[in-house]
């Protein structure tokens, strides 16, 4: 048997499943120590992302605007690593179920919600790497060149910028609720 913290909650999580269990309605969730930055930083990379993004389509034919194209397809990278890692924690270290008080139809659509926001905030990194390596410009990764591994393309460049784009409003509207 795994303790607590090896599975990614400290012991407050613990004491409110117990809690939950003996049918009180109080219950305490927290991360664990390592979680909690990660999280907190994928957060605020998504969101300086998106704010870089809308800014960035702007200046397209600014000079200068290159710079922030290969930032934001860099970033992107790093953001779709940290995406993949959490989804990868939250599938290994489920979290401590609802209180009993919290209604059926209110628990479908928090998990309906939930699955929303990590199949955006896959989709959007995905998207936009795939159209980046349909562009005649590619992708680099802080100034170094990614090998391509498809002939550029505009048209379907701009089919998967679109979609890109669209994916960012929802995850905004996603996070938002």
């Amino acid at each position: 048997a795994r303790c607590a913290h090896s599975r990614g909650w400290d012991r407050n999580a613990e004491m409110g499943r117990l809690a939950h269990r003996e049918g009180q309605a109080s219950m305490t969730f927290r991360y664990s120590a390592p979680v909690m930055p990660l999280r907190g930083l994928s957060a605020v990379l998504r969101a300086s992302m998106i704010g870089v993004g809308w800014y960035m389509v702007s200046i397209v034919e600014e000079p200068g605007s290159g710079q922030f194209f290969m930032l934001h397809k860099s970033v992107g990278l790093v953001v779709l690593a940290l995406v993949i890692w959490r989804l990868t924690w939250r599938l290994t270290h489920p979290p401590a179920p609802l209180p009993a008080s919290v209604p059926a139809w209110q628990e479908r659509i928090a998990k309906a919600s939930h699955g929303l926001l990590y199949a955006a905030m896959i989709a959007m990194p995905l998207l936009g790497s795939t159209g980046a390596s349909f562009s005649k410009s590619g992708i680099e990764f802080f100034g170094l060149a990614i090998p391509r591994t498809v002939a550029p393309n505009h048209d379907l460049a701009e089919i998967f910028f679109t979609a890109h784009s669209v994916v960012a409003w929802i995850l905004v509207a996603l996070i938002a609720l």
